[in-house]
């Protein structure tokens, strides 16, 4: 029988069968004790940028999908074209997943395209956003890019830009 070893880098045994419920297993113990094993990066998702009360200005069901939205309200917080992106209608609480796509600049468009028209209709306010991935260590002070929208989709405020 030939003896189990560990690794000495990490500490982590290896696997071992395990008779479990019926049916064999492997059956992995991974320990850190506090401390970052060699070689593993923890990542989280984290807030990237925001639009904040976004007005709807149309709808166009006929449309293959996405959102179209102004390309200055884009750039502004660093949303780049076809950038998957989380909605939240604040008149409905509809939460939808699509992507941007740049409408004309300094139109103040937000257009729902495609299955997302039928989750908002012209003058619902919604929230944008898009995430990223960051080191743990990064995202403690990780500034995310925000606007907030007012009348005709005009910025009334903005943070970390």
């Amino acid at each position: 029988m030939m003896a189990r070893s560990t690794s000495k880098v990490n500490r982590v045994p290896l696997p071992k069968t395990v008779w479990h419920q019926g049916r064999f297993i492997l059956w992995f113990r991974v320990v850190f004790a506090g401390r970052r094993a060699s070689g593993i990066r923890m990542l989280v998702h984290i807030l990237k940028s925001k639009i904040h009360r976004a007005q709807v200005t149309g709808a166009n069901a006929e449309y293959e999908g996405s959102m179209t939205l102004d390309r200055d309200l884009m750039d502004k917080v660093g949303l780049l074209p076809y950038e998957r992106i989380l909605c939240s209608n604040m008149g409905n609480a509809a939460r939808f997943e699509t992507y941007a796509i740049p409408g004309e600049r300094g139109s103040g468009q937000i257009i729902l395209n495609g299955a997302a028209a039928h989750l908002g209709r012209p003058g619902d306010r919604l929230t944008i956003m898009s995430f990223t991935e960051a080191e743990v260590a990064e995202a403690k002070f990780w500034k995310p890019k925000v606007i907030v929208l007012g009348e005709r989709n005009a910025i009334i405020s903005e943070r970390g830009i």
